[in-house]
């Protein structure tokens, strides 16, 4: 952790790791390098068995065979989509575009026609790469009927086989100089709109938030074993997981599939040293490690991200587990990672606070109104400013000029308090803070309080309109067993967050399979 004291909610850059000048591409080939026959990547089946196995040298290889097979059809800049779940083909593919000089698009799996319509629209794209299907949704199907409409899109190649097809194609005899400063990929990211607007990530704030959290976690060069289930469309998994292994020269075992079961299996298996999730993700494995214990001995970090981390959570990882927890904080726009806990940090400070901000950038609680920056503990906007930061949103100036503004901060529309030593705090969001009676309520904080209750395993609560308060508080509340449970048994636990009797309205719901939920109030 870093020793500051601070007065107002302003973290200055810190030096203590440098800021790495390398492409994607370039780390990959200084792993291969480094360690030739060190395994890299392995391939999960959805059963939790392992398939294929790569070393680094066998990852360059593929890697560049795929890199100059993909720059004799496309140019430096062009930007190609994938859409497809988790593999190890989508991890070469990566690294090939890096080398490529092509922009990669990630595409989520779950998209119907419209959403998969409108990305390719709106960021150009002039090929898609693609499955078949993935979890019952016809991606093939989908995408021969999409493409009729987009005169842009060249191509549409299956991923699954694209190392075969290769053999014997035309490839391009070298490839494009790449720089770090140089955009690497776009991914969506939801908007108050309902549009997606594609963040605009360079090689050098992707490389660099890998690098600066395998710094923290003293993990370079150690060789662990990892598991990517984050899914690769967002930043935690072709970002944090697949960059962040690579520089660590770790195996990383590739998730298409997240099956609790499965994956609790793997790590007993393959003596796994680290897993980090979503929320719900360690929930779901907490719940099946619970009937089935295994042997964990071998994990020595967690973590999570993605979502609020709720402080219960964090405690019962370390206390099943046996092994530390970190807690990460940020979004797509800032490569992603902003703040992280770090791994002596005590468990109180684990479980309530998002940790202090990552190296060499700049981290502030700013006034919603006046920009100002504000005191040690007051409630704001978290702001950030570095090399992490996007490009922009692609082709769109307006929002880019909303997020970033002229002194090169970024808004994350997040609300949040830093303390003294510099942890940080989320609290809510700008746009998602509950008026009741001219009171401001947080989501966060009264979520974090339901949570206390050993009946509580998720929860998201929203704002509901009310003729006579403007809003109220509904909580979404999935219980952790069959028992039975009352609201009125719940409401105690809102703390001083709602004082008025019966102000938080409640549907609480139990989990009846893998995919099933059933609803035991009405809301």
């Amino acid at each position: 952790m870093y020793s500051v004291q601070l007065s107002e909610s302003y973290f200055p850059k810190q030096e203590d790791f440098a800021v790495i000048d390398k492409t994607v591409g370039e780390i990959l080939r200084e792993a291969a390098t480094a360690v030739p026959d060190t395994c890299g990547l392995v391939d999960v089946l959805p059963t939790g068995e392992t398939g294929r196995r790569w070393t680094y040298q066998e990852m360059l290889d593929d890697s560049l065979a795929l890199a100059h097979w993909l720059a004799a059809r496309f140019n430096k800049g062009d930007r190609v989509a994938v859409w497809s779940p988790n593999s190890p083909e989508w991890v070469l593919f990566e690294f090939a575009c890096g080398f490529a000089g092509l922009i990669l698009v990630t595409v989520n799996p779950s998209y119907q026609p419209k959403e998969l319509s409108y990305v390719l629209k709106q960021s150009g794209s002039v090929a898609l790469f693609l499955v078949h299907e993935y979890r019952g949704n016809p991606m093939g199907e989908i995408a021969e009927k999409v493409a009729k409409d987009i005169p842009h899109l060249q191509e549409l190649v299956y991923l699954d086989s694209i190392l075969d097809r290769i053999k014997g194609e035309q490839a391009a005899p070298s490839l494009p100089d790449v720089s770090p400063g140089d955009p690497a990929q776009i991914q969506y990211t939801s908007g108050t709109t309902g549009f997606p607007k594609g963040a605009l990530l360079h090689h050098k704030g992707m490389v660099n938030s890998a690098y600066h959290q395998q710094c923290i976690l003293n993990m370079l060069d150690t060789q662990a074993r990892i598991i990517t289930m984050m899914p690769m469309f967002h930043c935690s998994g072709c970002g944090l997981a697949v960059l962040g292994s690579v520089l660590a020269r770790s195996t990383n075992y590739i998730v298409s599939i997240f099956i609790p079961s499965a994956v609790n299996a793997l790590v007993e298996r393959e003596s796994i040293n680290m897993v980090f999730g979503v929320p719900t993700m360690l929930v779901a494995l907490l719940e099946d490690y619970r009937q089935t214990p295994r042997d964990f001995s071998a994990m020595s970090h967690s973590g999570s991200g993605g979502a609020m981390v709720p402080p219960e959570l964090v405690r019962r990882v370390i206390d099943t587990w046996e092994c530390s927890f970190i807690t990460v904080y940020g979004q797509t726009e800032t490569s992603p990672l902003i703040t992280m806990t770090r791994p002596l940090d005590s468990v109180e400070t684990i479980a309530t606070t998002i940790g202090q901000p990552m190296p060499q950038i700049e981290v502030a609680i700013k006034d919603t109104d006046t920009g100002a920056i504000l005191p040690c503990g007051t409630q704001g906007e978290i702001c950030t400013r570095g090399y992490l930061n996007m490009l922009g949103y692609h082709e769109n100036p307006d929002a880019t000029d909303a997020t970033i503004d002229a002194e090169g901060w970024l808004h994350t529309g997040d609300l949040g308090t830093m303390d003294e030593s510099g942890y940080l705090r989320i609290t809510g969001r700008v746009k998602e803070m509950i008026i009741r009676g001219g009171e401001n309520l947080f989501p966060a904080e009264i979520e974090n309080c339901l949570l206390e209750h050993p009946a509580v395993a998720e929860i998201a609560v929203v704002g509901l309109p009310d003729d006579k308060w403007g809003e109220i508080v509904g909580a979404f509340i999935r219980l952790s067993t069959d028992t039975a449970i009352s609201p009125e048994e719940l409401s105690p636990l809102q703390g001083p967050y709602i004082t008025a009797k019966n102000t938080v309205r409640m549907a609480l719901c139990v989990r009846i399979s893998a995919d099933r939920i059933r609803q035991n109030t009405p809301f």
